[in-house]
């Protein structure tokens, strides 16, 4: 059982899966053996014991996506981050994502005809961070739905080409209309970072 899926194209630096087994396993035994199985995109660093319940979806508390640009190209970042030769305005891109901090209810930033109970989820964290060229969204939260970092991500960038306002931002979430939101940005800049659990 896995901690939870992603979209096609992007990635995670951190995932957590589990499984029910009653005999002692070498765990160093068994890490080499996993990854001398699994494609070469995917390595199993670790295998932890858990008490008997533990269940890595449903118990996970927080998780962590990072969306990366890089805003000068770079042939080496191909396929890691998405280069954006715009001029962003970041200072209000953080405003806004403040803004979200505010929120709950994130039906605008989700994919529609999406099979979910609820479209709440709490925000603990949102901003962005320049260092040179590159550029990183943090945000993490209790739960994510579909597509809803993405287009998170997407309608942000929108505020940092000023093609709408900090207002206009809050009146997106307040519509809870996906088409009144911005684009879906790329997968391929998307990662996700840290899952969280009380007993880990």
């Amino acid at each position: 059982m896995g901690a939870g899926r992603t979209d096609t194209g992007v990635h995670a630096q951190e995932m957590y899966g589990h499984f029910d087994f009653d005999n002692t396993i070498d765990v160093p035994n068994l890490v080499h053996k996993l990854n001398s199985y699994l494609p070469k995109d995917i390595a199993v660093f670790d295998i932890i014991l858990v008490h008997d319940d533990a269940h890595c979806r449903f118990d996970a508390t927080k998780r962590t996506y990072e969306y990366h640009i890089n805003t000068v190209k770079n042939p080496f970042l191909d396929g890691l981050s998405w280069y954006v030769n715009q001029k962003l305005d970041v200072d209000l891109m953080n405003e806004a994502a403040q803004i979200l901090l505010k929120h709950t209810d994130f039906q605008c930033f989700s994919k529609v005809n999406t099979d979910v109970n609820t479209f709440d989820c709490t925000i603990f964290e949102a901003y962005w961070k320049q260092e040179k060229n590159k550029l990183v969204f943090t945000i993490s939260a209790n739960r994510f739905l579909r597509n809803m970092v993405r287009a998170i991500v997407g309608t942000l960038i929108n505020i940092g080409l000023h093609k709408i306002t900090l207002a206009d931002f809050e009146n997106i979430i307040a519509s809870k209309s996906r088409e009144k939101a911005g684009f879906s940005v790329p997968a391929h800049g998307l990662y996700l970072t840290d899952i969280y659990y009380d007993y880990l």
